[in-house]
């Protein structure tokens, strides 16, 4: 069966490991020290490692785990320079076989945060935990959040978003940062009568004391509280609308509110 985990690096990023048996992938490995740690300690071997894209804190661990792992085959955006030679480059559409897990998964293309950030996507199989689909999705969508704009459009983002909104309810969300309490407090602004929101802050406080990852969150429970899914709602571009000073016709226009909002928070 597979297993995902999180590997705590740097102050709030998560590289999070793939395993089935004694065969481990990771996704977005900003540091090598933690990995080969883990590695080590449960005895597996690497296979590959995912990129969603080329920041420095999800990729900065490449070069080094390489050296340990010479066979190990690194997937990365086509759009972004590659992270290592010989990476294997990947667009919209394109399959991920790793049979050493079991694993197939789809690359989709989410840009916003960077141009050529891509996720990737498991469909609902035996092996996944829970049996549930899996996202990869990197620094597109936090749980109660979504990225910075630092090279895409608001627009960009906007349809990344909705994409991945579009995936079924109980698709479980693995982004790369801790920021769900940050994220929430911000929705909390927003929307301060969601009850749905309410809820969840008090859950992820109870799990952030007790040093518990939120993640993964599923898109379902994402649709229900992280106003960056919702700029579509009456209520959001209300609060939006007011914060602003200024009508906003469209949910584009709401959603780069929003951002914008978030960005001074």
């Amino acid at each position: 069966m597979l297993n995902v985990s999180p590997i705590p690096a740097f102050q709030d990023n998560y590289i999070w490991l793939i395993t089935n048996n004694n065969h481990a992938v990771v996704v977005d490995p900003g540091a090598a020290a933690p990995v080969e740690q883990v590695l080590a300690e449960r005895g597996l071997t690497l296979e590959a490692i995912l990129i969603t894209h080329h920041h420095h804190d999800h990729t900065g661990g490449v070069k080094a785990l390489l050296d340990q792992w010479p066979n190990a085959r690194v997937y990365a955006p086509a759009a972004e320079r590659l992270p290592a030679p010989g990476s294997i480059a990947l667009s919209d559409g394109d399959n991920v076989s790793l049979p050493e897990l079991g694993l197939e998964l789809e690359v989709m293309s989410v840009p916003g945060h960077t141009l050529g950030h891509i996720a990737y996507y498991a469909p609902p199989q035996d092996q996944a935990p829970q049996g549930q689909p899996l996202l990869f999705c990197g620094d597109t969508l936090f749980s109660g959040g979504c990225g910075r704009l630092f090279e895409g459009t608001p627009g960009q983002m906007y349809q990344s978003l909705s994409r991945l909104a579009a995936l079924s309810d109980d698709t479980r969300v693995y982004c790369t940062h801790e920021y769900t309490q940050a994220n929430l407090a911000f929705c909390h602004a927003v929307e301060p009568n969601n009850p749905e929101l309410k809820k969840y802050l008090q859950n992820v406080a109870k799990l952030r004391q007790q040093g518990v990852p939120t993640l993964p969150s599923p898109i379902g429970l994402e649709k229900a509280v992280n106003v960056f899914l919702r700029a579509h709602l009456a209520g959001v571009r209300a609060a939006t609308q007011a914060h602003e000073g200024v009508e906003l016709i469209e949910n584009i226009d709401v959603f780069a509110a929003l951002r914008r909002w978030k960005d001074d928070f």
